[in-house]
């Protein structure tokens, strides 16, 4: 990097004080966060060539967010000129490439730098970080990975013998012609219920395996008019009113998931007659209706869903995907059906981020290691044994009716104390969570979450890791949460300085100062 001191460039390799990893809403955010901090010795590493994490990745037919373009958007860069009330992914790649420029991100971010280890130095008090690109240090890392951001495909039998087109919704194939062809889209969730309508027109025979049935309420979805845009441009206090606005309403909400709900039951009904309009099947009917609380599993956005299944190029196995022999796909039910192409709409690595891997902590043990039981942070961050190590979107930062983007910017500014208090402490310097802050934060997380509808409301989604335990979603509303991010407490941390010397008998953590909990 230009402007490095000869210090800085030790036969070790490069120092920055901090290395964010990933280009998405987490990682364009803390770089912006940063420079506004007046942090510029850092650097951003995407794995990729460019820019837009998630909405990069994902980039199949029909793709679009379910949160209203104002509302998925930074606070501190609205964009006066979004062309629909929801979005595609094009747009919102597009905007997150304004973002880097706008705000001059480029020369910090280096491409196609895939992290493949990040381990702390006891003795220096730095993190190593090993890319394909070759090793770097810096004071502290921000990890901006994003839980949706590796592909997850089920272990069934028969995967691998497959002849025909395997591909999952966020690799998708675009060199891959499906008109006519007979295709399997595996899954239905928030994907699945975009790429159906999107393919089915030009598909031979399209055969959806659905193992649960989500709810999908209509997408009130439509057109920004010129004139809203012109107003935006000219007074953006409009902009803002209008945020201010989409998420008060979701604030509103957020009580009927998170404490009662039983209020769930009238929203039930209006999802039900949406069923009802476009499925005249009885028995189509019956195979789509969810027999769990709506809100258990994110409820899903739609208006051409429901539709395209009633075509007749259409058919919904409901049991799910058991095997596959050969062409032939096989039903939990004993369904057999020949298809050309697969399309797994299965979700991603959420509760088992596969970075966890590849970061190794103070006692020698990987992240993944110490979260082997269910993932469990500080208010979502930091993680006891990980010095200096943070993660933006952490374990139960997740949300069921809003926008993530409240929450990035919570993380942010917690980030930005983080960075404070470290300036602070002086000379050479670590956090270091402390395991009963950790335990005491995420006691208070679980005992909120026995009452929400993703622990009552009777289905198994995927924001359980595989003890059945929430670490997704937060059991609250943003407020609550940037309240909880808005300081540091440094009760709730070790502070590590390096130890004087071997023979001093402080242990491999270096020297602990005294900050009594």
């Amino acid at each position: 990097m230009a402007g490095k001191s000869k210090e800085q460039r030790t036969e070790r390799g490069e120092h920055v004080k901090v290395v964010v990893i990933g280009t998405g809403f987490g990682g364009l955010g803390a770089a912006v966060r940063l420079r506004r901090e007046g942090i510029t010795d850092f650097v951003v590493l995407e794995r990729s060539g460019s820019v837009g994490g998630t909405w990069r990745d994902n980039s199949y037919p029909g793709c679009a967010c379910d949160v209203p373009s104002h509302l998925y958007s930074f606070s501190f860069a609205p964009n006066a000129e979004w062309p629909r009330t929801f979005s595609g992914q094009k747009h919102i790649r597009a905007y997150l490439e304004q973002v880097t420029d706008t705000f001059g991100l480029r020369p910090h971010i280096r491409f196609d730098h895939e992290v493949r280890m990040m381990r702390w130095d006891t003795e220096r008090l730095i993190w190593e970080v090993e890319t394909s690109q070759g090793t770097l240090t810096a004071d502290v890392v921000v990890s901006a990975t994003g839980p949706l951001s590796d592909p997850k495909l089920p272990d069934v039998p028969g995967i691998d013998t497959f002849p025909g087109k395997i591909f999952h919704s966020a690799r998708w194939d675009h060199d891959y012609d499906l008109r006519g062809k007979r295709v399997a889209m595996i899954g239905t969730g928030a994907s699945a219920i975009q790429i159906v309508p999107a393919i089915q027109p030009e598909v031979g025979k399209l055969t959806l395996f659905q193992r649960t049935p989500p709810w999908v309420m209509p997408r009130m979805d439509r057109k920004v008019t010129g004139a809203e845009r012109w107003l935006h441009r000219k007074l953006p206090v409009t902009a803002t009113a209008r945020r201010g606005l989409l998420w008060g309403i979701r604030e509103l909400q957020v009580q009927a998931f998170t404490k009662r709900p039983g209020e769930l039951g009238a929203v039930e009904t209006l999802a039900k007659r949406n069923i009802a309009r476009a499925i005249k099947d009885p028995a189509l009917r019956a195979k789509l209706t969810p027999d769990y609380r709506i809100g258990c599993k994110r409820i899903l956005l739609s208006n051409t869903y429901y539709p395209a299944l009633a075509r007749p190029n259409v058919d919904l196995v409901a049991s799910g995907l058991s095997e596959i022999r050969g062409n032939t796909l096989v039903g939990a039910d004993g369904s057999e059906v020949e298809v050309d192409a697969i399309i797994f709409g299965t979700g991603f690595h959420v509760t088992d981020m596969p970075i966890a891997e590849r970061v190794v902590g103070d006692q020698g043990e990987t992240l993944a290691a110490t979260w082997k039981d269910g993932m469990n942070s500080l208010r979502g961050a930091t993680a006891a044994g990980f010095p200096n190590w943070m993660t933006i979107i952490g374990p139960n930062t997740g949300l069921g009716n809003s926008s993530m983007i409240l929450m990035i910017e919570s993380q942010l500014n917690y980030m930005a104390d983080y960075l404070r208090q470290l300036d602070v402490l002086g000379g050479k310097a670590a956090l270091d969570a402390r395991d009963s802050a950790v335990t005491a934060w995420n006691a208070k997380v679980q005992e909120r979450m026995e009452r929400t509808v993703w622990a009552t409301g009777g289905c198994n989604s995927w924001y359980l890791d595989a003890n059945g335990r929430n670490t997704t979603v937060w059991p609250g509303t943003t407020t609550e949460f940037r309240n909880a991010t808005r300081r540091v407490d440094l009760s709730e941390y070790e502070v590590l300085r390096p130890a004087p010397s071997a023979a001093d008998g402080k242990g491999p953590r270096g020297e602990k100062a005294g900050v009594s909990a």
